[in-house]
């Protein structure tokens, strides 16, 4: 049994339309219905109940399937290695990163990175907390740039990489406008402009005020970022409590360094423990480490 035919039988089954795998397999149907009947043959038991045109994955099949996809993971995984091995220096990079960062800190790290490592391919994808811990699950990303995210279906290691003050911000007109400090508690009659939850910065100003005695009830809107609250906050809308954006200057607010208690986010690099990590992914994950220093 060769690899092709796994990866064959592995289509089909995830389709379950032999005509439509032969198109997408770019191969004619008759040469991969022998395919799949080959293995069938070969293990001894049918894999597909046939009715008709219609195929579906039966019980063995299913068994099969995946023990198949353990099978091909780790040829990948072995081809990686070896390559990394073989061409040190090459290779794919998948990196996950709030929204913040991509104003200017991913833009640079970024600039540096291909300098230093001119063959390394990366993918990057900018999302919320709550995007990126998906896709950290799935798998469709190797790294994380974000606040400490926890995950109840994998393990997930972080590293802190440098901390950002948190202060709140009020409209230039606002009766807290000249301050140059102020005490959380202050601004508990305040109306607010938060962020959206699901987002990890509002899970740590949420617990910020709630350590201060203010549940906020009086919420005016939530914001996709950091930049649309700001913009809420400069039309009167309310105070909020985001970090020094690129940018915030262009807004009508005035921000105010919190003098108790400290306020600040921890932004650091994430993986999952215990999953493949390629060559590419470890030498820039630490990088990363070392930039950031």
């Amino acid at each position: 049994m060769e690899i092709q035919q796994l990866e064959y039988f592995k289509v089909v089954a995830e389709i379950e339309h032999m005509t439509h795998a032969a198109e997408l397999l770019n191969i004619s149907q008759p040469a991969l219905s022998k395919s799949i009947s080959n293995i069938e043959q070969e293990i001894g038991v049918p894999l597909f109940d046939r009715q008709g045109r219609s195929i579906v994955l039966n019980r063995y099949g299913k068994l099969f399937l995946e023990r198949v996809n353990t099978i091909l993971e780790e040829y990948n995984r072995a081809k990686q290695e070896i390559n990394g091995l073989i061409m040190p220096g090459y290779g794919e990079v998948s990196l996950g990163f709030i929204h913040t960062l991509g104003m200017e800190i991913v833009p640079e790290l970024m600039a540096h990175v291909h300098e230093k490592y001119p063959n390394i391919k990366f993918t990057l994808t900018q999302a919320s907390s709550l995007n990126l811990l998906e896709l950290l699950e799935e798998g469709d990303i190797d790294l994380c740039l974000s606040q400490r995210i926890e995950s109840k279906i994998v393990d997930i290691e972080w590293i802190e990489l440098w901390k950002e003050e948190l202060f709140v911000i009020v409209p230039e007109n606002h009766r807290f406008a000249n301050k140059e400090f102020i005490n959380l508690s202050e601004i508990k009659d305040e109306p607010f402009v938060s962020i959206k939850k699901g987002n990890a910065l509002r899970h740590i100003v949420d617990q910020l005020l709630k350590d201060v005695g203010i549940a906020k009830t009086n919420i005016t809107f939530e914001g996709e970022d950091p930049h649309t609250v700001a913009g809420f906050v400069s039309a009167g809308h309310g105070i909020s409590i985001i970090p020094d954006i690129k940018g915030l200057n262009e807004y009508n607010v005035r921000k105010i360094s919190v003098k108790e208690p400290i306020c600040e986010r921890k932004i650091g690099v994430s993986w999952v423990k215990g999953r493949y990590m390629s060559p590419a992914a470890t030498k820039f994950k630490n990088y990363l480490v070392e930039y950031f220093k």
